[in-house]
């Protein structure tokens, strides 16, 4: 078997635990001097100022920058300028997936150090050597991938753990999502690597399906402890190892379609990638016979509806959206290089279109029966 792969695996040092960036920020110095701090989100400029502070007392002097949009190239334009006027060494992301991602590519286009500062569990954006670039409107465009990983990550427990459960209740969707698209597009594979990529994604998923209750009602258990580091680096290590090809299908396929829709910005990362899995596993079901998918989309639809992610087109407040419009978001997710193609079966637009009307309505009726047994045991 020829193998002719190539893979960027991992942060070159991975920090982590409730001291981390304490440990962390005294290996900034051998990698850069004057580095960019890239952050975005006004909840957590005062954990950026702080870090900001602790760098200055290191005799490191950061240029502070902020996202305006997504991580798209109106941003990184002006923010590459903001580096090349202030002749800065090296690029500090504080943030969520779209700073890191805009931190990770702006370091590798200038061939400089970067230093991923995740601040919540929703992604595993901080390991991962690929990007993803939208347009300022925050429609997804397409990945990049970017020469490594980044050369450190620094994971503090303390920080991630202030992040919004909604956060967390998302990563964990997205996490899930490396079992349900590995598994599928990896299924004839014959390379090693992947099979164990595989293998470690399905361990991911028991883990989460563990501990994931667990971990969103206490930020300070082992649960948490171990959903996290699954969201935020489990993840992005199976994609590593696995390569393109253990990474993404139907579920984030559908997940950059729905990024085409206005209005649907709000809604978070592995919301959309949540409701993707459902689709996808309707897709094996229907265009495979896959009987497992069926009962899988059953249990797993329980279970994201446990962690109170919204689900479904309108619990995403797009209830009005047009056939027209959901038409061309499967336009969108099933062009010619979209991940969707990575499944061992064709699917085409109005196939995802079916599938993605099927699960909405299992998604009220399910939604309406959980009303009616909730009802029921409030008259017993």
């Amino acid at each position: 078997m020829e193998v002719q792969l190539s893979h960027a695996i991992a942060p070159a040092n991975v920090l982590r635990g409730d001291n981390a960036w304490n440990k962390g920020k005294l290996l900034i110095h051998a990698l850069c001097k004057r580095p960019l701090l890239l952050g975005r989100s006004e909840s957590t400029n005062s954990v950026r100022l702080s870090l900001f502070d602790d760098l200055l007392s290191l005799e490191i002097h950061p240029i502070k920058a902020e996202l305006q949009f997504d991580c798209c190239e109106t941003d990184l334009k002006r923010i590459i300028n903001i580096i090349n006027e202030n002749n800065c060494d090296g690029v500090i992301a504080i943030g969520g997936g779209k700073v890191l991602d805009a931190g990770k590519l702006v370091a590798n286009r200038l061939d400089m150090p970067c230093i991923t500062v995740p601040l919540s569990a929703a992604t595993c954006a901080g390991w991962t050597a690929l990007s993803n670039i939208y347009t300022p409107q925050g429609a997804f465009l397409k990945d990049e991938s970017l020469k490594r990983c980044p050369d450190l990550l620094i994971f503090d427990h303390s920080l991630v753990n202030k992040a919004p459960t909604r956060l967390l209740a998302s990563g964990i969707a997205d996490a899930l999502a490396k079992w349900y698209e590995a598994s599928i597009t990896s299924k004839k594979s014959l390379d090693g690597l992947v099979l164990q990529a595989v293998q470690m994604a399905r361990v991911l998923r028991d883990q989460l399906l563990i501990d994931g209750h667990e971990a969103l009602k206490n930020p300070t258990s082992d649960s948490w402890v171990r959903v996290a580091e699954g969201c935020a680096l489990t993840a992005g290590l199976i994609g590593g190892i696995g390569g393109p090809h253990c990474r993404t299908a139907a579920a984030h396929a559908v997940h950059n379609g729905l990024t085409q829709l206005h209005g649907c910005q709000n809604i978070l990362h592995g919301e959309k990638v949540g409701l993707g899995i459902l689709i996808q596993l309707h897709l094996e079901e229907t265009i495979q016979g896959n009987k497992l998918a069926k009962q899988a989309r059953a249990q797993l639809l329980k279970f994201l509806k446990e962690l109170n992610l919204p689900l479904g087109l309108s619990n995403f407040a797009l209830s009005k959206t047009s056939i027209e419009d959901l038409n061309e978001v499967c336009i969108f997710a099933c062009r010619k290089e979209s991940e969707i193609h990575f499944l061992p079966f064709p699917v085409n637009s109005p196939t995802l279109l079916n599938s993605i009307l099927s699960v909405e309505d299992e998604i009220q009726t399910s939604s309406s029966t959980h009303l009616i047994q909730n009802n029921k045991i409030e008259l017993k």
